[in-house]
């Protein structure tokens, strides 16, 4: 590496003062380029009119693509903080995720949330294959209304051992005035919001959900 010493060495300094550390001409500088131009013009040969009235425009044109650059800057900065207002507006609403599918491994137990909006005096979650068919059923005794955790064992009515695959939950229930409720998975209320690098995302039961992922808000 050759260090510079001497005149070269304030010729280096000089010149760094010049440097653009963004390397992008904004107006300012097309202007400054601009009056050198006129400044160091031949007398005896001036720049043309034309040419100046064309760079003129040329530079106003520049500041006002600069300044719709800004505004629209300003308008997504606003549209963003106006989505997150309506999304926080959306506590205490009920979410739905679209799907009521469950992923199952066969010999391992899988653990589900429902959601119940009434009291349950009684009820059953019912567990089915991708055809429709009964693969168990689960008892709900007498609850508060409110997210529950189930666990299903992976076993049939017949006491098998259910095969790897999706099955879907749903669960019917009489609430304490007797009336008949359902509910399925994949439907919860909106405790909370939060926010990460700009996406927002739902609590729902105890798992944050992206917003992206829900199909309604009710």
């Amino acid at each position: 590496m050759i260090t510079p010493t001497g005149d070269n060495a304030a010729l280096t300094q000089q010149t760094n003062q010049y440097e653009n550390p963004d390397g992008v001409l904004g107006k300012d500088d097309f202007m400054k380029l601009l009056l050198v131009e006129l400044q160091y013009q031949d007398p005896t040969d001036p720049m043309d009119t034309e040419k100046i009235l064309t760079q003129t425009s040329e530079l106003a044109t520049l500041e006002a693509s600069d300044n719709t650059n800004k505004t629209l800057e300003k308008l997504a900065a606003s549209l963003e903080s106006s989505q997150q207002f309506s999304t926080i507006a959306a506590i205490g609403k009920t979410a739905d995720t679209g799907s009521d599918a469950l992923g199952h491994d066969e010999g391992t137990p899988s653990t589900f949330e429902l959601y119940f909006p009434s009291d349950v005096q009684q009820g059953v979650v019912t567990i089915k294959d991708n055809n429709g068919a009964v693969v168990q059923t689960l008892d709900l005794g007498t609850n508060p209304a409110g997210v529950y955790q189930f666990t299903w064992d992976g076993s049939t009515q017949t006491g098998a051992s259910a095969k790897s695959g999706v099955y879907h939950i749903s669960a019917t229930y009489e609430d304490a005035q007797g009336a008949q409720k359902s509910t399925r998975l994949g439907t919860y209320p909106i405790e909370s919001v939060r926010f990460d690098q700009g996406n927002a995302l739902l609590k729902l039961g105890s798992s944050y959900v992206p917003l992206s992922d829900i199909q309604e808000i009710f």
